[in-house]
């Protein structure tokens, strides 16, 4: 299977397309993110430890994500890596579309609700971070720490990302973050459903060179 490049392209190719694109897939992206919430049956790892901070201060679910997100990207300096629009998007967008969601979404208590809540906000998740991720305008706070990290110690990404997530995930849930059968089912799924949408949603080259290599 080709690979697709995500490398970052300038902002004046397709604008039309890919700023509209990154706007949509953050906005999916934060519905997803509530709608796993009101399932109540387990989060990712980064959004277990945002819960587990709102418990522990005054802080909003959303304004959480701005505030790990702004701290997330202090780390890039070292890293010595640079954000892009959709680096800023990704902190704003997202955290004032989870809030939104998550006053619009009830939380129901029937558990065939609470599943259909969790399995359809992970396969919204998979479409929305294809969507961001290949409109290829910067990669979001977290993802970025990821990659810079792997550049700077010479591990893997797999093994970075896995290292950082199992670090979130354990803060969040001695915080208080919802941990259960969700959290195991995204960190399985999410991967899967990225790479199945990502050929259908990334932006190939402006000048017309395909976007796989």
């Amino acid at each position: 299977m080709a690979v697709v490049d995500l490398r970052p392209l300038p902002v004046h190719r397709q604008p039309a397309r890919r700023i509209p694109q990154l706007l949509i897939g953050l906005a999916l992206y934060g519905t997803s993110m509530a709608m796993q919430i009101r399932g109540a049956l387990g989060l990712n790892p980064w959004d277990v430890l945002h819960e587990g901070l709102t418990e522990q201060t005054p802080i909003g679910f959303g304004a959480m994500t701005a505030v790990t997100g702004v701290l997330v990207l202090l780390l890039w300096i070292p890293l010595r890596q640079r954000p892009g629009l959709g680096t800023v998007a990704n902190v704003v967008v997202i955290a004032v579309v989870v809030d939104v969601a998550l006053a619009v979404i009830p939380a129901p208590s029937a558990l065939p609700a609470r599943i259909g809540l969790l399995v359809g906000g992970v396969v919204l998740n998979g479409v929305a971070t294809a969507a961001y991720v290949g409109a290829r305008l910067g990669p979001g706070p977290r993802d970025g720490l990821m990659t810079g990290l792997a550049a700077r110690t010479g591990r893997s990404v797999r093994l970075v990302r896995s290292a950082i997530e199992v670090m979130v995930l354990t803060a969040g849930w001695l915080c208080g973050g919802t941990v259960g059968v969700g959290t195991v089912l995204y960190a399985l799924a999410i991967g899967p459903l990225t790479q199945v949408f990502l050929p259908l949603l990334a932006v190939r080259d402006g000048r017309g060179v395909p976007g796989d290599s």
